[in-house]
């Protein structure tokens, strides 16, 4: 599976850091592809180097911008002229996206997801890991959404939350489950 994935370029604490390279040998270690923002800075330097070394294939999607911070040891490296362009491309390369903790760069791009999904243009699933309560707050505003009607659709089918790596993985595969029978 193409996993795409969104996440913070800053190194972030062990709350945040940990779950994440849990999730990145997981990543490696089921044959699975990382499909990510390409660089070889903080949060996703730190994945990259995980699913490497579990034996994980990588695929950065980088923007010209931040070309000098594009990771070294990428199987594929697909450079794109601006950040529409490279979002247009994670999901283009994705089976199913997942979000780990991240800033404004990551809360655009799993909005855009989100909003892409609600308007039928797109079915893959999303799920984003909640390390430390992280988006604790996204997930009420999502709830309050849902429960008043602002979603077309509900709310578990256009995204779930797992609160552990192994979680994420189970999600997954019961998405594919899903999809598989509804064939």
């Amino acid at each position: 599976m193409n996993i795409t994935v969104f996440c913070s370029a800053y190194s972030l604490d062990d709350r945040y850091s940990a779950p994440a390279a849990d999730f990145a040998r997981q990543l490696g270690a089921g044959g699975h592809t990382l499909v990510w923002g390409g660089s070889d800075a903080g949060l996703m330097g730190l994945l990259a180097d995980e699913v490497r070394a579990a034996g994980g294939r990588l695929v950065g999607v980088l923007v010209e911008m931040l070309a000098h911070k594009g990771y070294q040891g990428a199987d594929e490296l697909v450079m794109t002229p601006d950040l529409p362009t490279r979002k247009a491309e994670l999901l283009a390369r994705a089976d199913a996206v997942v979000v780990l903790a991240g800033g404004l760069g990551t809360l655009d791009e799993v909005t855009e997801v989100l909003e892409l999904k609600k308007h039928g243009l797109h079915g893959k699933p999303i799920v984003l890991l909640d390390s430390a309560g992280f988006y604790g707050g996204l997930r009420t505003q999502l709830e309050r959404m849902d429960a008043e009607g602002f979603l077309p659709l509900p709310l578990a089918e256009l995204v779930a939350f797992a609160d552990a790596p192994a979680e994420v993985f189970a999600l997954l595969a019961a998405s594919a489950a899903s999809a598989a029978v509804e064939i």
